[in-house]
């Protein structure tokens, strides 16, 4: 009879420990393969992990949001694109927005997204859930989508005893979009989703304007740090950002 191997001997909260020490998302669905244990050693190591990063990682929408769905205790989300990284789309992130996680994230880096338009954005700062099942999600793929106010809709019940929203980002402090092509559809929904927003990179962001960076930092009164690089934003819009917030840090 061929004698167990030591690894195998171990609790699988110590293996779980062990695997969470593993960056390579490759190397753990190996790990995962291995046997039925380790499969869950793997679950448990991703429940713990407090960071990801898929940037340089080569994933598709389904991949990413099913490890993200797993990283229960996650508070750092980054998908930055880089040369041969991450080809994340709105459907991506609306399938993100789903995950448990969400509500409990403190920093989300979208940088380079160019897959990426307000859609997906609001869909991540801003989550609805039908109360028929408390899965169904309200967002632009199934239903006509309001940020900000309430939503009413025709589904069976018109009773807004029937309808929840609830917001899935709101404990988010660094978000960075730098690269990207939102809009001030965007901004709106942060400033009404994120509280806590401490710093937000817009690098490079054209199609931010000046009355959405103005609604940004009315309502997000923690907000330290903005950069602005590279959009088309005025300088006198800097002035009236300043009056607004005098401790604003912007990075022109």
């Amino acid at each position: 009879m061929e004698e167990e191997a030591e690894i195998d001997r171990l609790p699988i909260d110590l293996l779980a420990h062990i695997l969470v020490m593993i960056t390579s998302f490759t190397d753990l669905a190996q790990a995962s393969g291995v046997c039925r244990k380790w499969k869950q050693g793997v679950k448990q190591a991703l429940a713990r992990r407090k960071t990801l990063s898929f940037a340089g990682c080569k994933m598709d929408d389904d991949s990413t949001a099913r490890l993200v769905r797993h990283a229960y205790s996650l508070k750092e989300l980054d998908i930055s694109r880089s040369r041969w990284g991450c080809q994340i789309t709105d459907n991506g992130l609306y399938k993100i927005s789903l995950a448990k996680c969400v509500s409990n994230l403190t920093s989300i880096s979208l940088w380079g997204m160019t897959g990426i338009t307000d859609k997906g954005v609001v869909q991540l700062v801003c989550g609805g859930f039908c109360s028929f099942c408390n899965q169904c999600p309200l967002t632009f793929m199934h239903f006509p989508f309001l940020h900000g106010d309430l939503i009413f809709f025709s589904f069976f019940s018109s009773s807004i005893d029937n309808l929840k929203q609830i917001t899935s980002a709101n404990s988010l402090q660094h978000l960075n979009v730098g690269g990207t092509f939102i809009t001030d559809e965007s901004l709106s929904a942060i400033a009404d989703s994120c509280p806590r927003l401490n710093s937000i990179v817009l690098w490079s962001c054209r199609h931010v304007t000046e009355n959405g960076l103005i609604v940004l930092v009315s309502k997000c009164r923690k907000l330290e740090s903005i950069n602005v690089w590279g959009t088309r934003v005025p300088l006198d819009c800097f002035i009236g950002l300043l009056t607004i917030s005098p401790a604003l840090k912007i990075k022109p």
